[in-house]
């Protein structure tokens, strides 16, 4: 593990050691013990697309760490206007010890790994949202008391949020079922990325009530995304009845409620379910926190390739 760039690049055990790494981090946490393995360390943070929790987990996790995130918004830099990706790429990596970019394309950070010479974090893209299941995950684990054997109903857009919801299945031996309006589902590339474990591990449905009907997770996203804005209006009249509420939680009475934030409230999720005891969405976003701690760790620190055995 030399980048975090898709968790389809991860092993299970890889997969499975960063969540036992992130709960033993956390743990250290809460008891008061700070580890400093990353003293002196700087971290490039590329932001093409703003964050509250990217921004503010990388950096006290780094803070916790030892080291430094280091704020850099995309206009600063212009990737591939102002200046070239591989320079970019090589002149961050004289002055860092990493990379972590939330951008528009996963083009991107699949360049600055290429032409860097440093370990690059993909903390957004449009393929994938590694950091976010990750944080999903060591949730679903703390509240589930595992992460193999269950099935996490995904309601809305099969988005990148969702495609790292299957490939962390898959890894984690758990089942995705994603219910989408025609025309916003899986593509053929997303169905043939997943191999043969399209149609177990991964499915897709146009039913909302089908898809949430005795899972053990119910999730969901923002309908429009950032860069979509003009399809607002198109896109809250085709997710009319995708909506997390008491009518899909009646199906799934002890399901436990996720959100990835931030949230459309009367939108993709009611009021009712983002505030109910099943919801579980503000554990995730600390879990953001020490998700990240366990990346920055194996990835940074120098006995970190050691970590995952």
């Amino acid at each position: 593990m030399r980048h975090l760039l898709s968790l389809a690049d991860l092993s299970p055990a890889e997969f499975l050691g960063l969540l036992e790494l992130a709960a033993y981090l956390k743990e250290r946490w809460r008891q008061g013990v700070i580890e400093r393995a990353l003293a002196g360390a700087t971290l490039a943070m590329i932001f093409e697309k703003p964050s509250l929790r990217t921004r503010l987990s990388f950096e006290v996790a780094m803070e916790q760490l030892g080291g430094r995130g280091i704020y850099i918004r995309g206009e600063e830099i212009g990737i591939g206007q102002r200046e070239a990706i591989q320079d970019i790429a090589r002149v961050l990596s004289r002055y860092h010890q990493g990379i972590m970019a939330r951008v528009f394309r996963q083009q991107t950070v699949v360049d600055l790994a290429r032409y860097g010479s440093v370990p690059v974090i993909n903390g957004l893209s449009d393929e994938g949202h590694p950091c976010q299941v990750l944080a999903d995950f060591l949730t679903i684990r703390e509240h589930c008391g595992a992460v193999a054997g269950l099935t996490i109903a995904f309601i809305g857009d099969a988005n990148n949020v969702a495609r790292s919801l299957a490939q962390a299945c898959i890894l984690a031996g758990s089942r995705l079922v994603v219910a989408s309006p025609p025309g916003y589902a899986f593509t053929e590339a997303d169905r043939a990325a997943f191999g043969a474990q399209w149609g177990t591990a991964v499915r897709q449905l146009h039913d909302p009530a089908e898809a949430a009907r005795g899972a053990d997770i119910l999730y969901t996203d923002v309908w429009t995304s950032m860069g979509q804005e003009r399809e607002q209006a198109a896109r809250r009249a085709a997710f009319a009845g995708f909506c997390i509420d008491e009518r899909l939680m009646a199906l799934a009475p002890r399901a436990k409620i996720m959100h990835c934030l931030p949230a459309h409230r009367g939108e993709e999720i009611s009021d009712a379910a983002l505030e109910s005891p099943q919801s579980i969405v503000f554990d995730q976003a600390e879990n953001r926190l020490h998700a990240q701690k366990a990346v920055l760790r194996v990835l940074l620190a120098r006995d970190g390739a050691a970590l995952l055995g």
